[in-house]
């Protein structure tokens, strides 16, 4: 019996719209509640999103669509 351990990538999103600290919350919130998502940093300074999650389960249309339901607009960064 051979188990696979699951595969863990990190992208990183570009937010646009971020006007105050409580921004963060609610983005990291809404991406925590994707199944497959294992960590959500918001850098509020750079707009950055670093997402840490299983890429069979969820992508990044996923993880933009979860910043859209927080208000805000992401897209994933060349780096």
């Amino acid at each position: 019996m051979s188990a696979t351990a699951p595969t863990t990538t990190r992208t990183v999103l570009r937010a646009e719209g971020f006007s105050c600290p409580s921004c963060v919350a609610k983005i990291e919130k809404q991406v925590n509640r994707l199944d497959g998502v294992s960590a959500v940093k918001v850098h509020f300074a750079s707009s950055r999103i670093e997402v840490d999650h299983d890429p069979a389960r969820v992508g990044a249309d996923d993880l933009v669509a979860a910043v859209g339901r927080a208000g805000y607009v992401a897209r994933p960064s060349a780096f």
